[in-house]
């Protein structure tokens, strides 16, 4: 039975990505396409943040390219020694909150200590954060893209939790992305279930899908790697047949196996 995942391979220690190893054990055939570019912005203003610790709190990471944007900062040999010297420490002796798993790894490779990976999504880590920080104190920074939404800054705010955003990256949609859609509707035929993997995906891919699916749309199972994710899938009329219960392999795993009856 054939899936599609609408998200970016991401190879594993065994170089296999971790969403086809984890459904190819339920016996189903994956595939991935890459949705969304990124292109980083901001960096030596970021750089320049991340060289005073003393005047945050500590950090915010909702996605995986803000720690990468950190690592980009890094780029020579200069700032890196002086991250591993001293700002990583400095940083480490502070909060550094992550939003789920796949960002707690990317951090965890610059050397910090991510906290708060359990909670999956903007809301259960902002509450998580405000049971951890006092009203008052110095700023959390928050590295971010264009196109983030405003749920954490919201409730920080009425909580009285300063937050110092940057805006480290833009998102686009992925160069390759109508021809990788076309390709796979033709050869591959209609899948048994598309799964979502952000609200930028719905907004990039549907259109296209409804084209290519035609009157078979009805024979897809849509399904959504998180309660964001299923609330643009909503808006635009889609029907989601499950989402995941965290953000992980498994999590989308178990809840295809109840979506398809498997």
């Amino acid at each position: 039975m054939k899936v599609l995942l609408l998200k970016d391979p991401k190879e594993s220690e065994n170089g296999t990505d971790s969403y086809i190893k984890e459904l190819g054990s339920l016996g189903l055939e994956a595939t991935l396409i890459p949705v969304l570019a990124f292109e980083f912005i901001s960096l030596q203003d970021f750089f320049e943040k991340l060289s005073h610790p003393e005047r945050y709190c500590g950090l915010i990471f909702t996605s995986p390219r803000g720690a990468e944007a950190v690592r980009l900062c890094l780029g020579d040999n200069s700032k890196e020694e002086v991250w591993k010297n001293s700002l990583r420490d400095q940083w480490n002796s502070k909060s550094v909150y992550v939003v789920g798993k796949a960002t707690a790894g990317r951090v965890a490779e610059l050397g910090l200590i991510p906290q708060g990976e359990d909670c999956g999504n903007a809301e259960k880590l902002s509450g998580y954060i405000c049971s951890r920080e006092s009203p008052g104190s110095l700023p959390l920074l928050f590295p971010c893209g264009t196109l983030k939404r405003e749920t954490l800054p919201a409730i920080l705010r009425e909580k009285g939790i300063a937050l110092e955003g940057l805006t480290v990256y833009q998102t686009t949609q992925h160069p390759t992305l109508q021809v990788s859609l076309g390709n796979y509707f033709s050869q591959q035929g209609i899948p048994a279930s598309i799964t979502f993997f952000s609200p930028s995906g719905v907004r990039y891919c549907l259109k296209q899908i409804l084209k290519l699916s035609g009157d078979l749309i009805s024979q897809i199972k849509f399904s959504a790697i998180g309660p964001t994710t299923a609330e643009a899938m909503i808006a635009e009329g889609i029907s989601v047949s499950c989402t995941a219960s965290s953000p992980t392999p498994e999590g989308l795993t178990d809840g295809l196996r109840r979506s398809l009856q498997l």
